[in-house]
C-alpha cells in the first residue's frame, strides 16, 4: 500500500504543521473569547504590519467633540472646532523556541511521531506565553519588565523578561485608573493594604462608577444592546467574594435571587445567560462562557494570571496583593508581522547528530500591550486587594 511521508523541512509539511500549530495555540489560550477584530473586542487584533513592512503600528484616538455649536442664523464660519487625536504605539518582535529529541533509540518514534508531540508541547508553550503577557499588561505589573535568568543563564524566569511582555514594556496603571479596598484604612497603594481589605462587591461597583465616569469613558463591550464590562479576578480573591456573608454581599444576592424564583446556573443571576432549564445559553457571547456570573453590568471571570500587587516605592511584587481588573472594549491590542497570525507560524525542523536527532522549532512576530492614549490607561481600571492562599 502506498503511503504519503513528507520529509524534513518539506514545504508540504511545515506549511501543514504551521497551520495547525497556530490554530491549535489559540484555542489552548484563555484569552481566545476576549479577541476580535472590531472595535467592540476586549483585545483588538491589528493588522496592518501583516500586509506591509514596518515593526509597529500606530494606533489613532479620536476624542469626542466639545465645542457648543451655533443656534439659529449665528455665524459658523470661524466657530469650527478641532479634532483632537492622540496615539498609541504597538510594537511587535519576534519570539521563538524549539524543543529536539534526545534520538531515536531513546525516543523509539520515527520523527512523524515526533512532530506530534514537539507540536503539543509548543501549542502549550505558546498559549502560556499568550496568556502571561496579556495579564502583565492589563494588570501593569512593571516587575515583568526586568530580566531574569536561573541558575543554568535561561532567560523569562518567573514570567518576567522579553518572553513575556509581547515586544511591549509593561506600563504601570495610570493616574486615576486604578483602585484599592479601603476596609481597614484609606489604602493609597498596594503595599498599605491589610488582611480585613479583600475582594467583595463595593470595590466592584467603585469601579464601574469610575469607568463610566473616566474622561476619557471606558467604553463597554455591546451585546445585543446591552453593555458590559469584563472583569478578572484571582482564585484567592474569587474565595473573598464568594464566602462573605455580610449584608448586601455575593452569598446575600444569591439567596434572594433564589428565594425570589430567578434562574441561577451556578452563581449567574442575569437574566439571559442561560435556558428556561437553567442551562448556561450556548447562543451568548462567548465572552459569557466560563463566567462566575454577572453582577452591576459586569461579566465576571476567574484567572490565576491575574498578577500580584507591585510595591509603589520599591518596584518588588506583592505576594499578598492581587490586581483584579475591569476591562472595556479596546483595553488591549495584539497584532503581527508578516507570514504570522493565528492562522500560520514559523515552522521549521533540524536534523541533528547525524540525523539521529530531530529539533523543531516554531516562531511568531508578534506584539501586544495595554491600550494607552495621552499616557491615560484607555479600557482597563485595576482593583488592588488584600489575597492570600485559603489552604
Amino acid at each position: 500500500m502506498a503511503t504519503t511521508f513528507y520529509g524534513t523541512n518539506a514545504p508540504e509539511a511545515v506549511k501543514l504543521w504551521s497551520r495547525k500549530l497556530a490554530r491549535e495555540v489559540r484555542k489552548a489560550t484563555y484569552i481566545d473569547k476576549f479577541i476580535g477584530e472590531s472595535a467592540d473586542s476586549l483585545i483588538q487584533t491589528k493588522t496592518d504590519t501583516q500586509k506591509s513592512a514596518g515593526d509597529r503600528i500606530t494606533i489613532t484616538l479620536r476624542m469626542l467633540l466639545t465645542g457648543d455649536g451655533v443656534v439659529g442664523d449665528s455665524t459658523l464660519e470661524n466657530n469650527e472646532e478641532s479634532l483632537q487625536t492622540y496615539t498609541d504605539n504597538l510594537i511587535i518582535n519576534q519570539l521563538r523556541h524549539a524543543v529536539r529529541s534526545q534520538g531515536k533509540m531513546s525516543e523509539q518514534r520515527i520523527p512523524f511521531q515526533y512532530r506530534e508531540e514537539a507540536k503539543d508541547g509548543l501549542v502549550q508553550w505558546w498559549a502560556e506565553r499568550y496568556d502571561q503577557t496579556f495579564f502583565n499588561h492589563i494588570c501593569g505589573f512593571t516587575p515583568a519588565n526586568t530580566q531574569t535568568t536561573t541558575a543554568g543563564g535561561s532567560p523569562g524566569t518567573g514570567g518576567t523578561g522579553p518572553a513575556y511582555y509581547g515586544g511591549n514594556s509593561i506600563l504601570a496603571p495610570s493616574l486615576n485608573r486604578q483602585l484599592w479596598q479601603n476596609i481597614s484604612a484609606a489604602n493609597t497603594n498596594d503595599q498599605s493594604l491589610g488582611s480585613t481589605d479583600i475582594m467583595n462587591l463595593s470595590i466592584i461597583d467603585r469601579a464601574v462608577e469610575k469607568a463610566k465616569t473616566a474622561q476619557p469613558l471606558i467604553r463597554p463591550i455591546m451585546w445585543k444592546g446591552d453593555k458590559f464590562y469584563v472583569m478578572f479576578l484571582h482564585p484567592y480573591q474569587v474565595t473573598d467574594l464568594r464566602t462573605n456573608t455580610s449584608t448586601g454581599q455575593w452569598l446575600d444576592i444569591q439567596k434572594a435571587a433564589l428565594t425570589g424564583g430567578q434562574i441561577a446556573y451556578g452563581s449567574r443571576i442575569q437574566d439571559g445567560l442561560t435556558t428556561a432549564d437553567g442551562r448556561p445559553d450556548n447562543n451568548v457571547n462567548p465572552i459569557f462562557s466560563g463566567a462566575l456570573g454577572v453582577y452591576n453590568g459586569v461579566i465576571l471571570h476567574e484567572a490565576f494570571r491575574v498578577q500580584q500587587g507591585v510595591n509603589s516605592s520599591t518596584g518588588a511584587s506583592i505576594s499578598t496583593v492581587r490586581r483584579a481588573v475591569l476591562c472595556g472594549a479596546q483595553s488591549c491590542f495584539i497584532g503581527f508581522g508578516r507570514e504570522s497570525s493565528f492562522k500560520e507560524m514559523s515552522w521549521q525542523e533540524k536534523l541533528f547528530d547525524y540525523g539521529n536527532q530531530l529539533g523543531v522549532k516554531a516562531g511568531a512576530i508578534f506584539g501586544l500591550k495595554k491600550a494607552q492614549f495621552n499616557s491615560q490607561d484607555f479600557g482597563t481600571i485595576v482593583a488592588s486587594t488584600y489575597a492570600a492562599s485559603h489552604s
